[in-house]
């Protein structure tokens, strides 16, 4: 997947433009929906798309609160793994694999309304495996929210 698709499924965006400059429908809008990745990701704002890495930031929405008014676990662990495959996506893989392990160290509270940047590198990318870091932190300041690793493997597609 190009840099651009990948940019376009993250922001939700359903339309490309075609060779000639004419709207169409984006690859990306023919994919099966699933609830989840909208739901965690909606705001979401691609801010730097590299091969191997993404930066993207938000603000955080009153859906993804715990009952403690501050950035639910559950909805980090997603942002790690939705983002973690996306960096995988730019370094030019065909798909991003299943995941073998992932796993978030929570350092700090991000509060409703609050600007977050998320960070994402790929540290290696292989034939069977691939390991992102995602660290989460806010804008105003840089204070570290989350860090996240995540390790998938890269099934070897057959050629028949």
């Amino acid at each position: 997947m190009d840099l651009d698709s990948v940019k376009r499924f993250l922001e939700g965006e359903r339309v490309e433009n075609d060779e000639e400059g004419k709207a169409k429908e984006s690859k990306m809008a023919n994919l099966r929906h699933r609830f989840l990745e909208g739901f965690v990701t909606k705001g979401l704002k691609v801010d730097l798309i590299e091969p191997g890495r993404v930066v993207c930031s938000m603000k955080i929405p009153p859906h993804l609160l715990n009952a403690g008014n501050f950035l639910h676990g559950g909805a980090t662990a997603t942002l790690v793994d939705l983002l973690g495959s996306a960096a995988i996506y730019t370094t030019g893989v065909p798909h991003s694999g299943v995941s073998v392990e992932i796993n978030v160290s929570y350092l700090d509270a991000a509060f409703l309304d609050e600007e977050i940047e998320i960070e994402t590198k790929a540290l290696r990318v292989g034939k069977t495996v691939a390991v992102v870091s995602v660290e989460l932190r806010k804008k105003k300041n840089g204070k570290i929210i989350a860090q996240g690793r995540h390790t998938k493997y890269l099934a070897p597609r057959t050629k028949l």
